[in-house]
């Protein structure tokens, strides 16, 4: 089951002990599920194909927690049955140095998908090497080829984060459709392509952020709340409404462990439906980037069949 509620008490809150009574959404269950069926459509496509489809992962520099995000994407692919192909470059590497490894991998008819970690060091252009990504490699769905696509509505791969929070949104069974949607955050990476996939789905939907006037009283008009605005505890229980399915996407690291965009304890005694920090949105990420990278083998695969290559 994807969902489970929690009875514990939360934090004080003005004066008074709030309860969490909202059904948190499990979304280590529900990447554990999305990585067993990707796991067992890489081996269909292996047998079928006589090769494993690669995940190609490009880190540049040495920022620890672009490290780590690495290390677990090339772990969860090797366990998904993907073969891990891993390119670790100096801090100082030239953009032609890095955009004629893309070149090199777009170009390599084993490599499935095309991972560039995000951030770069300064001195590089991130759009442009986002770009040089073949789109049928970008397995972050974050070219201006697929952004454009889902723009339209038209058929690519999807930004990995946004799409887990569809995927998170629709485990726990929250209906989409027709329903008032508000996104804060704006970002290329997650608020616009959250805000098109809900809108997609036929949510009324409204983009705000941390310098929207009065925040709490746009967002507590929402039925579903995506929060990745990136700050720390940014969203309390005035911010929600009774019931509101939220979703939490920021992460931070800080003296007392891992917490949120969201004060759970508080908003978790509002919300029908919310996400926590760690083991909520995180782990669908690693678990959509597996399905897009395994989704571009077959793609791929369809079309040399269609032009009778073998």
């Amino acid at each position: 089951m994807a969902q489970r509620r929690s009875r514990g008490p939360g934090r004080e809150h003005n004066d008074r002990v709030r309860l969490v009574t909202a059904i948190v959404i499990d979304g280590r269950e529900i990447a554990r599920a999305s990585r067993a069926r990707t796991a067992e459509r890489v081996a269909a496509f292996t047998v079928a194909n006589g090769y494993a489809p690669g995940l190609a992962t490009i880190l540049v520099g040495s920022d620890p927690a672009s490290a780590v995000y690495v290390s677990n994407k090339r772990k969860a692919a090797a366990e998904a049955g993907l073969v891990d192909v891993h390119h670790h470059l100096s801090g100082d590497a030239a953009h032609e140095d890095v955009a004629d490894l893309i070149d090199r991998l777009g170009g390599d008819s084993r490599v499935a998908g095309i991972l560039l970690q995000l951030p770069l060091p300064a001195n590089l252009d991130k759009s442009a090497l986002i770009d040089r990504i073949v789109p049928k490699k970008d397995v972050d769905g974050l070219t201006a080829r697929n952004q454009g696509r889902l723009a339209r509505g038209e058929p690519g791969l999807r930004p990995c984060t946004p799409a887990g929070v569809i995927e998170l949104l629709d485990s726990a069974r929250v209906k989409v459709e027709g329903a008032s949607a508000t996104v804060i955050g704006r970002s290329d990476l997650v608020g616009h392509p959250a805000a098109e996939l809900l809108l997609r789905r036929g949510a009324t939907v409204t983009i705000a952020h941390s310098r929207t006037r009065d925040l709490p009283a746009v967002a507590s008009q929402a039925d579903i709340l995506v929060v990745a605005a990136g700050i720390p505890g940014l969203v309390g229980a005035d911010h929600i409404k009774k019931g509101a399915a939220v979703i939490d996407v920021g992460i931070h690291r800080t003296a007392t462990g891992l917490s949120g965009d969201v004060r759970f304890d508080e908003a978790a005694s509002v919300a029908g439906w919310i996400t926590p920090v760690p083991g909520g949105v995180g782990p669908m990420t690693i678990a959509t980037l597996l399905a897009n990278t395994i989704a571009a083998a077959e793609s791929a695969a369809k079309d040399l069949a269609n032009r009778g290559i073998q």
